[in-house]
């Protein structure tokens, strides 16, 4: 399968809102929604992925505007924990994250797991704990037309923040709920690393709900927050893409750059065309 041609055409191209600094306070500029929604809109992008932070109350005036704008609302990040000693007791936040992608017309919500349950060895009693959670949280989901992503992270993560290292975890707990809603979402961040990466993917049958590009640094000096944007790393963009895109996938790319030091210390404007300059290039 050919790889689709973003040279010319940027109508693939979505803005995960973190790549601004949006999702952590005192970094960016501090753009309201409206001004990131027309900002986005002037560059020819398809679609925004927001945190829910940004949304508040406003859910479906955000999203309106955004398809009055002739875009699509991407996404929406994240649920809370569902997995380790910071997940909330009980799903009522999770839920109320499902009815907020509902209202805003996002038709994925990504899960970022959590770490390892307390007083456990390994991943293996985390991940049936995740997969109990996330099977309830794909019954609720299903009749609000939400789509579940889950996401695997980078495995210097494990931990703290997650219990799904590869996106063949990620299936692997797909299959075990086995709910129609419930799929994976490949960051480049996260799976540059992965030789196994192909593979897995040829078994996704139908289940990547979403595709998250950015760069990985070869010197990186912070694990959270110093992705680099595209084209300036290491991971091989085009082989990841035409990994996903061969197993099916035909969605949005959602740029998300964590950058505290470098990418959210500059103009939002400037940021965005770069990150369209790169898209067109490198992915």
């Amino acid at each position: 399968m050919a790889l689709r041609d973003f040279s010319h055409d940027v109508s693939a191209l979505a803005l995960n809102t973190a790549t601004l600094g949006h999702n952590i306070e005192d970094h960016g500029a501090g753009w309201p929604v409206e001004k990131v929604i027309d900002a986005c809109a002037a560059r020819g992008l398809g679609g925004i992925t927001f945190w829910r932070r940004e949304i508040g109350t406003r859910a479906v005036e955000i999203g309106d505007r955004v398809r009055g704008a002739g875009m699509e609302v991407v996404g929406l990040c994240r649920t809370p924990y569902l997995t380790g000693a910071e997940a909330p007791a009980t799903l009522d936040e999770a839920r109320a994250s499902v009815e907020m992608a509902a209202a805003l017309g996002a038709p994925v919500l990504t899960i970022v797991t959590g770490g390892t349950e307390p007083g456990t060895k390994g991943v293996a009693e985390s991940q049936k704990r995740l997969a109990e959670r996330a099977a309830t949280l794909a019954e609720f989901a299903a009749p609000l037309g939400v789509k579940l992503a889950l996401e695997p992270l980078n495995p210097m993560f494990g931990g703290n923040r997650t219990c799904l290292f590869t996106v063949s975890d990620a299936l692997a707990i797909c299959e075990t709920v086995g709910a129609d809603n419930l799929g994976v979402a490949v960051d480049v961040y996260h799976v540059w690393w992965d030789t196994g990466l192909a593979t897995a993917l040829d078994t996704a049958g139908g289940r990547i709900f979403g595709y998250h590009l950015c760069d990985w640094l070869e010197n990186t000096t912070h694990m959270l927050l110093d992705r680099g944007m595209m084209g300036d790393g290491v991971a091989d963009l085009k082989a990841i893409r035409a990994a996903v895109e061969g197993a099916g996938y035909q969605g949005a790319c959602e740029v998300e750059v964590f950058s505290a030091r470098d990418w959210w210390q500059r103009d939002p404007g400037e940021v965005l065309d770069v990150m369209v300059e790169r898209f067109r290039t490198c992915c």
